[in-house]
């Protein structure tokens, strides 16, 4: 069994409440009036106070304007290649803020990145190394493009080394810039997606023993299952003006006919039952989602307290979001105590749905 022994999270310094991102993006579809009630109304209907972003323009005038274009329409657009420059720029920082959470690093021995909002080599891995100062024998792995549930499969990657290596000393950082991607289209794909995703970095560190300072969570099981007949529901790809996300409405009935079967087969690997389970950290995806996964799981909004905090004060950041979930479980330290057991999921294109058990050391 291995341990996350301490997590950090990071936000952008560029705060913006979610209707005032309903105007920026009302102005630049260039919407008449009916069309903007439409809108407004989705966004409300979100559940989302607040997001982040790198980007300032979201809570400017267009003459005012440092990344999009200074016109009223955005053109010419930003290209991918111009969002890929702005991921570069803002990812390390970002990623170095979280880890700074940390407190001091033990001697790290693997670094693990993940990423699905930009691409570039030498990697965000290799910068984190050298702003560090951490050896440069460090063992790399990338985990990209898997979507919002990257983290688990960074968890999973952490928790093999750790049994392989009980000297292993694991750094894993999670950084989503969702918000360079921008889809300036009408539809109805891409005005959920406009409405939902934000930026955000989370770090771990996962060793093979608990941290002698504070809870620690064990990684006691992790389970994951594939829906095809979702495949073209959550969809992720790179197209000529950023990656262009696929997000249906759909998405939350196939998560509600899934998670109950994924999780009884979590459960029979881990030898538990739903009874044993006391706290839940889901990813928020949306309010739908959550929704859904309680009518499926008969858990309630309080049993899912910390994903709708989440989601309120900072949106869908993708695959850092459930790692933001998990640290503001831990702050709640009149809520929780030892040998409590957590039941986490996250769903990401394929369908994917993945699922893991932890428990409060």
């Amino acid at each position: 069994m291995s341990f996350i022994n301490a997590i950090g999270t990071a936000v952008p310094e560029n705060c913006f409440p979610q209707m005032q991102i309903a105007e920026f993006m009302a102005s630049a579809l260039q919407m008449n009036e009916y069309e903007q009630r439409r809108l407004k109304a989705l966004y409300r209907s979100t559940k989302i106070n607040q997001r982040y972003s790198v980007l300032s323009d979201y809570g400017k005038t267009f003459s005012d304007y440092e990344f999009y274009p200074q016109t009223s329409d955005l053109e010419p657009f930003p290209s991918i290649s111009q969002r890929m420059l702005a991921y570069k720029k803002y990812a390390l920082p970002l990623c170095l803020k979280a880890i700074a959470e940390l407190g001091e690093l033990p001697n790290i021995t693997h670094i693990i990145t993940v990423s699905c909002t930009g691409m570039y080599a030498p990697g965000l891995d290799i910068e984190i190394i050298s702003s560090l100062g951490l050896s440069t024998n460090i063992q790399r792995t990338a985990i990209n493009f898997m979507g919002c549930y990257g983290a688990f499969n960074g968890l999973k990657i952490a928790d093999t080394i750790c049994k392989a290596n009980p000297e292993a000393k694991v750094l894993l950082v999670c950084v989503e810039l969702c918000t360079l991607h921008f889809q300036k289209k009408m539809d109805e794909d891409f005005l959920l997606s406009n409405a939902l995703f934000a930026d955000g970095a989370a770090s771990v560190l996962i060793e093979a023993e608990p941290s002698q300072k504070n809870l620690s969570l064990a990684m006691k099981s992790f389970f994951c299952d594939l829906y095809f007949e979702g495949k073209q529901d959550m969809a992720w790809q790179v197209a000529d003006f950023g990656f262009e996300m696929t997000l249906t409405s759909y998405i939350p009935k196939l998560v509600k006919s899934g998670i109950k079967a994924l999780t009884d087969k979590l459960f029979a690997n881990s030898g538990l039952t739903k009874q044993d389970i006391s706290l839940y950290a889901i990813h928020p995806g949306g309010k739908a989602i959550l929704e859904a996964i309680e009518t499926a799981l008969e858990i309630n909004t309080n049993d899912n307290r910390y994903a709708y905090q989440i989601l309120s004060n900072y949106g869908n950041m993708s695959s850092a979001t459930v790692l933001f979930v998990l640290k503001q479980m831990l702050k709640d330290t009149e809520n929780i105590h030892q040998n409590q057991n957590i039941l986490s999921c996250a769903f990401g294109p394929g369908l994917t749905l993945e699922s893991m058990i932890l428990e409060i050391v």
